[in-house]
């Protein structure tokens, strides 16, 4: 398919990286271009006028935003290779409502842990852990959350690897002590070239948001 592809997003970013990882997976070339989200360019504003949000897919000039909207845009497009949705109506409605549940949870509880202190830091940790170990035992015994192949739920959910060292850092806990079968899937998946070469090193995440957040 001869298409021009941008993705406009920042290298920390759990949700851009969705969209690395399913572009990889699909092996569709693309343009990156890194945002500074202190001063947004004037591409990000034409593109995402309404949030004004990371990450945007460009496809031959229109925009695509939010990150799971952009996942089943690329799932839909190029859909030749590596299927991320099941094409059982249930299956595919169970794997929106999983991702959907990563949406709303994992990103605003796991916030918590490193911009508080005390008492509500304690609060948000069980908070974040309760969240991981509902999606702990949706996983169960399986591979990956869809089965036995990478899917929907594994991209939406496996780049806030890269942020778990900042949970632990920042709230002096293990995740792996808490829900071990999550971090034997997080390593599964970073099997993966797609997901190994997508996500940076968790260290440097910790380090850059420290810097822009103060923490």
């Amino acid at each position: 398919m001869g298409s021009e592809v941008t993705l406009l997003d920042f290298w920390t970013s759990p949700f851009g990286m969705r969209a690395r990882i399913a572009l990889a997976e699909k092996g569709v070339d693309y343009e990156y271009k890194d945002e500074n989200l202190e001063k947004k360019s004037d591409l990000l504003l034409k593109m995402n006028p309404i949030h004004k949000k990371i990450p945007v897919l460009i496809h031959n000039g229109k925009p695509i935003c939010e990150s799971l909207i952009i996942l089943q845009y690329i799932d839909e497009v190029w859909n030749d290779k590596c299927p991320l949705i099941p094409e059982d109506p249930y299956q595919r409605a169970i794997a929106r409502f999983w991702a959907d549940y990563v949406d709303k949870k994992i990103y605003d509880s796991g916030r918590k842990i490193w911009s508080t202190k005390g008492e509500e830091q304690e609060t948000a940790k069980k908070e974040f852990l309760e969240v991981l170990k509902v999606l702990e035992g949706e996983l169960g015994d399986k591979t990956y959350f869809g089965g036995e192949k990478m899917g929907y739920v594994d991209v939406a959910f496996i780049p806030f690897y890269s942020w778990f060292y900042m949970y632990e850092t920042c709230g002096k806990f293990s995740i792996e002590a808490e829900c071990p079968k999550l971090i034997a899937w997080a390593k599964r998946c970073l099997e993966k070239e797609s997901v190994s070469k997508t996500l940076p090193d968790s260290h440097k995440v910790y380090d850059a948001m420290k810097v822009i957040y103060g923490f």
